[in-house]
C-alpha cells in the first residue's frame, strides 16, 4: 500500500503538467496587423476579391470574439466583383477606407465612397462591383444576432464620415474628438440607429499627446483599427492599476474582451491619430423567465 501511494504520488505531477500543458487561457485581448494578415477564402469571392480576416471568421482565435461574427479588410480590385450574398443571422457595418465602388443591395445600386459607411441587416442580398480604375478597400463587420431581428429598413442606410460632426463626449477628455458614426435602434446622437447587437460605431481623433482615457466596458465587447498615427494602445491591466500599454501605428487592430481596460494615448510629437472603433453586445446568458 505505501508503495502504491508513493508511486501515485510521484505521478501526481506528471499529470497536473500534462493537464496544464494542454489547458489554454483565452486572452484578454487580440492584436493584429492588417499588413502582415494572409489572405483568406470568403463567401463574397468573385473576381479580383481579396479578404484578409483581422478577428471572427477566419483568424484562428475566433472564438474568443463571443459576439462578433467576422471583422476584416475586403479588396475589390478595379474591374472586379464579388458573389451576390446574404446572411441570415448577422448584421453588418462597413467603412469604406478608400476608393469608390457599386453596392448592389436589396432595392437597387447605390454609389459607395471613400469615407462611407453603412449598414446591411440580416437576410438582405448584397455585394460589391467596382467599375473604377482603383481598388476599393472596405472593412467589414458583422454581428451574431439573438432571436429573430424583424424587417429591415426598407432602403440602405449609408452616411459619409466628412459630413459627421466632431464633438467631445462625456466622461473623456477634450483632447479627443467623436464622430458618432452608427449605433443601436434606440440611439439619439449617431447618424444611423439600426443595430441589434452592434451598439457603436465611430472615429476618434486624437491630439498630440492626447488620450479617451483608459476604461472598460461591463456588456460590450470592442474593436479598435488604427487608421492614421501613432502612440500607445493600452490593452489589459493589472491589479494595481498601472495600464498594459503597447506601441501602436496604423494598421494595428486590437479585438478587447469584456472588461478589458481599454484606450489609448497619442505621441505628443507625430500630429493627430485616428482610430476606428466598434462596440457590441456581449452574448450574456439569459435569465429564465
Amino acid at each position: 500500500m505505501k508503495a502504491a501511494l508513493v508511486l501515485l504520488a510521484s505521478a501526481v505531477p506528471l499529470l497536473v503538467a500534462a493537464q496544464r500543458a494542454e489547458r489554454r487561457i483565452d486572452p484578454t485581448f487580440l492584436h493584429r496587423y492588417l499588413p502582415s494578415l494572409s489572405e483568406q477564402p470568403t463567401d463574397l469571392a468573385g473576381t479580383g476579391v481579396h479578404y484578409r480576416p483581422v478577428f471572427g471568421a477566419g483568424d484562428a482565435d475566433a472564438s474568443i470574439a463571443r459576439g462578433l461574427a467576422r471583422y476584416g479588410e475586403l479588396v475589390v480590385d478595379a474591374g472586379g466583383s464579388t458573389a451576390g450574398i446574404s446572411r441570415a443571422a448577422e448584421e453588418q457595418a462597413w467603412f469604406v477606407v478608400d476608393g469608390a465602388a457599386t453596392l448592389r443591395y436589396s432595392d437597387g445600386d447605390h454609389g459607395i465612397r471613400r469615407n462611407d459607411f453603412l449598414y446591411i441587416p440580416a437576410g438582405v442580398k448584397h455585394g460589391v462591383l467596382n467599375q473604377s480604375d482603383k481598388p476599393c478597400r472596405i472593412i467589414v463587420m458583422g454581428f451574431r444576432l439573438r432571436g429573430e431581428p424583424g424587417p429591415p429598413p426598407p432602403k440602405l442606410l449609408v452616411a459619409n464620415l466628412d459630413d459627421v460632426k466632431k464633438q467631445v463626449v462625456g466622461g473623456h477628455p477634450p483632447s479627443t474628438l467623436y464622430q458618432l458614426m452608427m449605433g443601436d435602434r434606440r440611439s439619439t446622437r449617431d447618424v444611423i440607429a439600426a443595430g441589434h447587437v452592434l451598439t457603436s460605431l465611430y472615429v476618434m481623433e486624437f491630439a498630440p499627446a492626447g488620450t479617451n482615457f483608459p476604461h472598460h466596458h461591463e456588456t460590450e465587447e470592442e474593436a479598435y483599427l488604427v487608421l492614421e498615427g501613432q502612440g500607445e494602445m493600452v490593452a489589459g491591466g493589472g491589479v494595481d492599476g498601472i495600464e498594459g500599454r503597447r506601441p501602436a501605428k496604423a494598421g494595428d487592430a486590437y479585438f478587447f474582451r469584456l472588461n478589458c481596460t481599454v484606450g489609448f494615448y497619442n505621441a505628443p510629437d507625430k500630429g493627430k491619430a485616428r482610430i476606428l472603433a466598434v462596440r457590441w453586445l456581449f452574448p450574456l446568458p439569459r435569465r429564465p423567465e
